[in-house]
This record gives C-alpha cells, sequence and structure tokens, in this order.
C-alpha cells in the first residue's frame, strides 16, 4: 500500500532528529544516516493493513489483537504512557472497550495516535468517502474513545482519499479540496476547529507561524497535531520531500506529524521516486510486506 509507504518513510525520517543538533541538519536538508527505525506509528499502521488484508473492514476485535501482539511483541517502538497502560490491559485480557473507555477519568484519550496511523485507511477506502470516516472512526475506537481523538482520525484518512482521489488536478485545486473535504467530513471539536484555522492560514507562511497557529504536536493531542499536518501536507502535494521538510522543521512530535504528512502527499505526488528513501528507512517486517504485496 502506497499510504503505508508514505507513512512509515515520514516517521522513521522525523524520528531522526530528535536531537540538538537537529534544526541545523533540517537548515541545510542533511539527509541522517541510515538506518533510520521507525516507530509505533508505523507498527500501528502495519497492523491496519493487515486487518484489512484479511477482513475487508476496520475488524475492531482483530485490531486490538494485533495491535497487543505487536506491542508485546516490540514494546520500545516509542509507544507514548497512555497507550502502554492501554496496551497491557489488552495483553492482561481486558476488553479494548474498557482499556480505552477508562483512560482520562472515563473520558477516552483525545492523543494523535488515532490519527497518526489513519491514512492508510483513507487510502484503502478512498473511492468512498463516507466509508473512509466510518472506517476511520473504527480504526481510531479502539485506542482513542474520546470522540476528538477520532476525529483526528478521520481528519488524517479524508485528506488521504481526496489526495489520492484528485491527483492528477492542479494543485491549487487539490488544496482546496483538501481542506474542504476534511472540513466537510471531520466531526466538531477542537481538531476541526484547527483544521478551520489551517485553511485559512496563507500556506507560503513560515513554518514557525504555522506552528505557533496551529501546534506542531508537542502536546501529543490531536487538536494540536492533525490541523498542522493537514497545512504541511496541502501546501507540498506536489513534492513529497519538501513536505517531509517543510513539516519535520516545525519540531515537535516530529516522527508522527512527518507520518501522517507522509500518508497523505505520497498519494498525490505522482512523480516520487521512494527508492532511494527506502534505502534509508529500517526495513518492515516481513509478513507486513507481503500483506502490502498481495492484498493492498
Amino acid at each position: 500500500m502506497k499510504s503505508l509507504t508514505g507513512l512509515s518513510i515520514g516517521d522513521a525520517f522525523g524520528q531522526q532528529f530528535f536531537s540538538p543538533a537537529a534544526e541545523m541538519i533540517i537548515e541545510r536538508r542533511g539527509w541522517p544516516a541510515p538506518p533510520w527505525e521507525w516507530t509505533d506509528d508505523t507498527a500501528m499502521a502495519c497492523s491496519i493493513v493487515r486487518v484489512l488484508a484479511d477482513h475487508g473492514v476496520i475488524n475492531q476485535d482483530a485490531l486490538a489483537k494485533r495491535f497487543a501482539e505487536e506491542y508485546e511483541r516490540e514494546p520500545g517502538r516509542g509507544y507514548g504512557p497512555l497507550a502502554h497502560g492501554v496496551l497491557r490491559r489488552m495483553i492482561d485480557g481486558d476488553d479494548w472497550r474498557e482499556a480505552a473507555g477508562d483512560v482520562h477519568y472515563g473520558e477516552g484519550s483525545l492523543g494523535n495516535g488515532g490519527a497518526m496511523r489513519a491514512g492508510v485507511v483513507g487510502a484503502f477506502f478512498a473511492d468512498d468517502i463516507d466509508e473512509v470516516v466510518r472506517q476511520a472512526q473504527l480504526s481510531a475506537a479502539v485506542t482513542h474513545a474520546h470522540p476528538d481523538g477520532q476525529a483526528g482520525a478521520i481528519a488524517v484518512a479524508t485528506a488521504a482519499a481526496t489526495a489520492f482521489i484528485h491527483r492528477e488536478a492542479t494543485l491549487i485545486e487539490q488544496q482546496g479540496l483538501i481542506f474542504d473535504a476534511c472540513l466537510s467530513h471531520t466531526p466538531g471539536g477542537a481538531t476541526r476547529e484547527g483544521i478551520k484555522m489551517a485553511a485559512e492560514l496563507d500556506l507560503d507562511f513560515d513554518v514557525a507561524t504555522a506552528v505557533a497557529a496551529l501546534g506542531n504536536g508537542s502536546m501529543v493531542r490531536a487538536d494540536d497535531t492533525v490541523p498542522f499536518a493537514i497545512w504541511c501536507a496541502a501546501r507540498h502535494l506536489d513534492s513529497f520531500e519538501d513536505a517531509m521538510w517543510t513539516t519535520v522543521s516545525g519540531l515537535g512530535d516530529r516522527d508522527t506529524t512527518c507520518a501522517m504528512v507522509g500518508s497523505i502527499v505520497v498519494l498525490s505526488d505522482t512523480s516520487f521516486d521512494d527508492s532511494d528513501w527506502l534505502a534509508f528507512r529500517e526495513p518492515l517486517p516481513a509478513d507486513f510486506e507481503i500483506a502490502v504485496k498481495e492484498e493492498c
């Protein structure tokens, strides 16, 4: 699946810039030395791809099982504190509904974890935007019971689907369509309000201005991450490489913002050649590669 490729490259690329020298390296666009290790963003997206390959839809029980199995196999992939708690409970046999629903005193997580992996859902169901919305919500709910955590997933999945559907349109047309689709399909709440602000923000503004207005994932919330990611993706729908450098220059939760942007822009940049990037990115597990090639 092309979206998974873009997501995993973005995730692994962004992860390389958590260092004191990051801003200097970004300024000169110096590629970090390989291998670029991917994080939980990619691990969870791969689980979604396998469930889609096996079931054709988001089967939430199957997805919860895969999330738990992959976490148990490699818990050191950069999972956040809340994810550790939810996934450990699943491993211990708790129902995912209870594990996810108990977060934040019963409100559920409104973090960016549901959104970081949602691009692959948008790509898979791109020919039916209503199904994109429904399946993205289902995919997020397994770990994010809060409506805004699910809204972030809907927004990213919608952006990915729109990028693919309109990949032959002009850049200006694509940009308008991305924002229109996200605003039309993302449920009301803080994340949608952030996307509305992003749509009104000039795409030529410098990244620091965008971060000041939209956030950069530093709070690890959907509303602090998704609007910035959508803005970066819209700005560079015709250039995967420029999208990566612009996004990572916003710092913050840079592996996750780059994962979101990568999962979207890879579907619209029709001239993108992933060969050099994949030579640097750590390979995906063999079973996931097989699923991608054969089913998606």
